[in-house]
């Protein structure tokens, strides 16, 4: 198939345009016609001062770029791209409300480039030395927008994508947010299960990351391969690409899944078992190279070491039982270290298809038995 037939049998995307001004746009929020899914407050990351440097550039006149919103069968839209700017604008006029329903504290602005008399300013007040004044307020609601509309008739899955692809550059969101955005907007259910079991306390005690990889939800990720790699066939193993996209299009596709409810059950009981013994055996070693020759564990987390050990424990931990196996385990674990098909598959130059395709069977045999 040439390029121009690829275009023509690629997805069509049905979209309107319109430009509002920011008085519409907070009058539909308002009235619930406008969903910024308050979940997605989690990966909204902009500090006081990119707040107030927004707030700063609608006064000076500067345009503002195109919110997309996703329209729904109801009629409400969906925010697709445009997050942090509605964000800022519902929090500048007090009304931006949390997960639970209640609304944040009124941005306080912080002084700008240009605009320092911004410093301590505020939507409303009654001190005109702490208020932006009405002349001001009538500027910024009347300031305009673009709002791209992505109609329904495109499809659920389209909506997806193109969120995904409209957030997955710059500085915005990590991978794992993104996928988590995604997530609340397919099952929100699914997303707080996962987001649970990533909080589970042993799971926690043996991954020891940082504090940065926390705040863009490693954590998340690493609970979202263990789900959809632990009982994967091997041919599939071999056929993954990019580990992002495969991650987000699984855990999607077991979100959707009408078998959703009954499967998460055994799925949990796995991963809450599987890290258990984890932690009793290995703990905060768990997923650290070991060095035989002074017998001991260094360094810090490794992707490398988290796919053999916790999927290989994982995909077993059914056959266990009742039974104490935290000495196998750990003998298994350091075993590993010792291993030449291991080694030469973890290594800095190998990617990630290739490791993954090599290791995790290898784990699957090697905390088989664990005698």
């Amino acid at each position: 198939m040439g390029l121009d037939q690829e275009i023509k049998a690629g997805p069509e995307i049905r979209s309107n345009g319109y430009s509002m001004s920011v008085g519409e746009l907070i009058s539909i929020y308002r009235d619930g016609d406008l969903d910024i899914h308050p979940e997605f407050q989690r990966f909204y990351r902009w500090s006081e001062e990119q707040k107030s440097r927004f707030v700063e550039s609608i006064l000076l006149g500067i345009p503002i770029p195109s919110i997309f919103v996703s329209q729904r069968e109801d009629g409400v839209w969906d925010v697709i791209d445009g997050l942090q700017r509605l964000s800022t604008i519902f929090q500048l006029i007090g009304d931006l409300k949390d997960p639970d329903g209640e609304k944040y504290p009124m941005l306080t602005l912080k002084a700008t480039k240009y605009l320092p008399s911004l410093e301590g300013r505020k939507w409303d007040d009654d001190d005109p030395d702490v208020s932006i004044g009405g002349a001001n307020r009538l500027k910024i609601r009347r300031a305009k927008m673009d709002v791209k509309i992505i109609l329904g008739e495109s499809g659920e899955s389209r909506k997806h994508e193109m969120f995904q692809r409209l957030n997955a550059g710059g500085e915005r969101l990590s991978e794992q947010e993104l996928r988590n955005a995604i997530m609340v907007m397919v099952n929100p259910d699914a997303f707080r299960w996962i987001e649970n079991l990533s909080q589970d306390g042993n799971f926690q005690s043996c991954i020891t990351l940082s504090d940065r990889m926390l705040r863009e939800r490693y954590d998340m990720e690493l609970a979202t391969r263990f789900l959809t790699l632990r009982t994967l066939p091997e041919n599939e193993l071999r056929r993954i690409g990019d580990i992002g996209e495969f991650l987000t299009d699984e855990i999607v596709r077991f979100a959707r899944s009408p078998k959703y409810k009954d499967a998460k059950a055994s799925e949990e009981r796995a991963f809450r078992d599987a890290f258990a013994r984890l932690a009793r055996s290995l703990g905060d070693k768990s997923f650290k190279k070991y060095d035989a020759a002074n017998g001991r564990h260094a360094g810090g987390f490794l992707i490398s070491a988290f796919e053999p050990i916790a999927l290989g424990v994982g995909f077993n931990c059914e056959n266990y039982g009742v039974d104490d196996v935290a000495e196998a385990i750990e003998k298994e674990s350091k075993r590993l270290w010792s291993n030449p098909d291991f080694l030469r598959n973890s290594g800095m130059d190998v990617s990630a298809s290739t490791r993954m395709s090599a290791n995790i069977p290898l784990g699957r045999r090697a905390f088989a038995l664990c005698e």
